[in-house]
C-alpha cells in the first residue's frame, strides 16, 4: 500500500493555516489541522529536535524589518553600488543595521496506515523565531568583500532579543515507504537501514508496537557524483534523550548481563530495545553484543530465540545504520 500522492491544495492551506497558529507546549491546535491533512489516519506527535538555527535577514536599529534575506539585501545593495564594497560600507555604516537569523526546532508528527516498519506518513513542522544577531558592520572590522560582509570570522554579537514571535512553518510531509525505496540506504538489497526495518518486521518487537512508535526518520537532501538529487534516511530513537543516561557496566555477564539487558528494554519500552541501539549505532556498545554471544557460547539461555537469530546474523556481518 501507498500513501504518496497528496494533495497540492491541502498542503498549500494547511501551511498558512499552521502559520497562523501561534505555538503552544502541547501543539494541539498543531495536531488538529494535521488531521485534516490526509483521509483515513490520524498524526500523533512523536518528537521535537532543536538547537538548530538559519539565516535570517536585516533589522534597522528600532527593529523594523528591512530585509527578509541578507545575502538577497547585499547583492542587490552592492549593485546599486556598482559593486563597490567600499561605497556599500560608507552608505550603511552609521545605519545600525542588524543582523538576525531563525532559531528553530522541528516537530515530527506520525500517521501508520500498515503494519510494515516504513508504512507511515511523517509529517515535519519546525518551529521559527527571528532574533537579533549582530551588527552588518563592525567599525572597528570594515569588510572587504561579500563573504567578510555576510559571513564575517569575528562578527560584532548582539545579545539574542527576539524580534518576533514564535511561529509555525510547513517542512514536508512524506510517505516514508517511498522515500526509503528511493534513497540510498536501500541499495544493494537488506543493507543498513533495509535490513534494521526487517530485522523490526521480524523480531517481537514488532509484536508490540509499530516502529513509528519508539522511530522517527531523519532525511537529509544531497546529490550524488552525477548531480541526481539523493535522500539519506537515518533512524533516530523517540527514547535517546531518556536512555542517555543509561550505564552500560562492559565487565557484566551471564546472569548480571542478562539483567542489564532486560533493564535497558525496559528503559526503552520493548523488547530487544538493546539490539535495535546497537544497529542505529547509537546507545548500546559493540562490546555488548560480543559478550552476550560469549555467554551464549558458554551455554547461557537468557535471551529469546528471536533475539539470538538477530545476534547471530548480526556477529556473522555486523552493520550500523
Amino acid at each position: 500500500m501507498s500513501m504518496s500522492k497528496f494533495d497540492d491544495a491541502a498542503l498549500r492551506d494547511f501551511s498558512a493555516e499552521i502559520e497562523s497558529i501561534p505555538p503552544r507546549p502541547h501543539h494541539s491546535a498543531l495536531l488538529t489541522a494535521a488531521n485534516h491533512l490526509v483521509e483515513g489516519v490520524t498524526f500523533k506527535y512523536a518528537l521535537n529536535r532543536g538547537g538548530w538555527y538559519r539565516p535570517g535577514g536585516l533589522i534597522s536599529a528600532d527593529g523594523e524589518t528591512v530585509a527578509d534575506n541578507l545575502e538577497a539585501w547585499v547583492i542587490a545593495t552592492l549593485g546599486e553600488c556598482g559593486g563597490d564594497m567600499d561605497e556599500l560600507v560608507e552608505r550603511h555604516i552609521d545605519s545600525g543595521l542588524i543582523v538576525t537569523r531563525h532559531t528553530g526546532r522541528t516537530h515530527y508528527l506520525t500517521a501508520v496506515y500498515g503494519a510494515a516498519p516504513s508504512e507511515v506518513l511523517q509529517l515535519e513542522v519546525e518551529e521559527l523565531q527571528e532574533i537579533q544577531d549582530r551588527k552588518l558592520i563592525d567599525p572597528d572590522a570594515l569588510p572587504g568583500d561579500f563573504q567578510e560582509l555576510t559571513e564575517p570570522i569575528r562578527p560584532l554579537l548582539l545579545d539574542a532579543q527576539a524580534v518576533g514571535s514564535p511561529r509555525y512553518r510547513f517542512r514536508r510531509l512524506t510517505d516514508l515507504c517511498q522515500v526509503l525505496v528511493k534513497s540510498a540506504s536501500f541499495d544493494g538489497g537488506r543493507k543498513g537501514l533495509s535490513r534494521m526495518l526487517y530485522e523490526w518486521a521480524h523480531s517481537s518487537a514488532a509484536s508490540r508496537a509499530h516502529f513509528s512508535e519508539h522511530w522517527i526518520f531523519m532525511m537529509r537532501e544531497h546529490r550524488d557524483r552525477f548531480r541526481n538529487p539523493m535522500v539519506s534516511v537515518v533512524p533516530v530513537s523517540r527514547h535517546a534523550r531518556e536512555l542517555k543516561s543509561f550505564q552500560w557496566n562492559l565487565e557484566l555477564s551471564g546472569v548480571e548481563m542478562a539483567a542489564q539487558l532486560q533493564a535497558f528494554d525496559r528503559a526503552a519500552g520493548y523488547p530487544a530495545a538493546w539490539y535495535f541501539h546497537l544497529v542505529s549505532g547509537t546507545l548500546t556498545p559493540s562490546k555488548i553484543a560480543y559478550t552476550v554471544a560469549s555467554d551464549l557460547d558458554a551455554g547461557f539461555r537468557y535471551l529469546p530465540d528471536s533475539e539470538i537469530e538477530l545476534l547471530h546474523s548480526w556477529m556473522t556481518a555486523p552493520y550500523t545504520v
